[in-house]
């Protein structure tokens, strides 16, 4: 069935939306500009910011993977049509008008007049909230990867005498918001104390809203063990758990769009591009059970979601180009993936040696 399904046929989708995608940056630059260099351009862009959203999100497909495993046929379809509209729609086009609503302290039609009609100081006010936005981001991501790695009932181990030390102090309650805390008062103290406010309460906030939806996650899942209520079945929570897990990873994609184009509509084109294709990479992992025949991968793309909470974090404090930030993720997965393949190879010859 769906082990008979080329990888090819997973792309059909994101194939499509890039070429309407592409054809609409092309359009989109002949209106704006009206010349031939500037529909190119415009073209050029939108290909860049689709590649780079798909550099930065092979960890997130990796980990909306794991938890849709967990998530009820209905809700794993839920996930993969509204929660990629909200993806697209949502953070690639509502969160940087939001952001500049609250910050310019405008209402979201006259941010998206500003956007359209002055699109460099649209650009500088998104640039302006980078550290209270990375704070956030920062925190709900390191708490994503902490909370994995930092749990007594974990069984699975890639770096070993790293990860089974984190996995000894599981059993203390918190531990993993002690050390979040703690990397934020380090951070606070290299910023302007103009900052300290504005840094420490998007910290905060990104620690309150993983705690809530990590919470209302197990208390569901609680939940689903005593009924068989379909809607009670492990649904909502992961649900939201995910959007906001998307919403932590896209941060980065759409700061650093802007340090290649101020054009809103481009932008929401382009990284919607780069969405499909993580849509069809989670799609392609829970149907073909690529987590579990790749021992390590998991534990690769939590090691990159903790990299790239750290990168948040020092982007509050200076620049860290988008190559980089890929490009880790990049290798760790890689390595994750390689590392996997030489495990089965040693358990295959392991078994053939032992006549099983």
């Amino acid at each position: 069935t769906y082990m008979t399904r080329s990888v090819l046929s997973y792309q059909k989708w994101p194939i499509i939306v890039t070429v309407i995608g592409l054809a609409l940056s092309g359009w989109l630059g002949w209106v704006t500009t009206g010349t031939l260099s500037g529909l190119i351009g415009f073209l050029v862009i939108g290909g860049i910011l689709a590649t780079l959203e798909i550099a930065l999100s092979f960890d997130n497909a990796i980990v909306n993977a794991n938890k849709l495993v967990e998530m009820t046929p209905i809700w794993q379809r839920r996930f993969l049509t509204w929660g990629i509209l909200i993806a697209v729609f949502g953070m690639r086009i509502i969160f940087p008008l939001a952001i500049v609503s609250i910050f310019a302290w405008i209402n979201p039609f006259a941010a998206m007049h500003l956007a359209l009609s002055d699109p460099d100081q649209y650009s500088y006010i998104i640039e302006e909230a980078h550290s209270p936005i990375s704070a956030f981001g920062g925190t709900f991501l390191m708490m994503v990867a902490l909370k994995f790695f930092v749990n007594e009932d974990k069984s699975i181990d890639w770096f070993v005498s790293l990860e089974k030390s984190l996995r000894k102090v599981g059993y203390i309650k918190g531990f993993e918001i002690v050390i979040v805390l703690f990397i934020i008062i380090g951070v606070c103290q290299f910023l302007p104390e103009t900052k300290h406010a504005s840094f420490l309460m998007s910290a905060l906030c990104g620690l309150l809203i993983f705690m809530l939806v990590d919470g209302l996650g197990s208390y569901l899942d609680g939940i689903s063990r005593s009924t068989t209520s379909v809607s009670a079945r492990g649904g909502l929570g992961a649900f939201l758990y995910l959007e906001v897990l998307d919403a932590s990873f896209s941060f980065d994609g759409v700061i650093g769009a802007f340090a290649l184009t101020t054009n809103i509509l481009l932008i929401a084109i382009g990284l919607g591009i780069g969405a499909m294709y993580v849509r069809s990479m989670t799609i392609m992992l829970v149907e073909r059970g690529t987590l579990s025949e790749f021992r390590y991968l998991e534990h690769g793309a939590f090691y990159s979601i903790f990299v790239l909470s750290v990168i948040m974090f020092s982007q509050s404090l200076f620049h860290v180009p988008e190559l980089i930030t890929g490009g880790i993720g990049f290798f760790l997965i890689g390595l994750a993936f390689y590392q996997s393949i030489q495990y089965n190879k040693n358990e295959a010859v392991t078994k053939a040696a032992a006549g099983i």
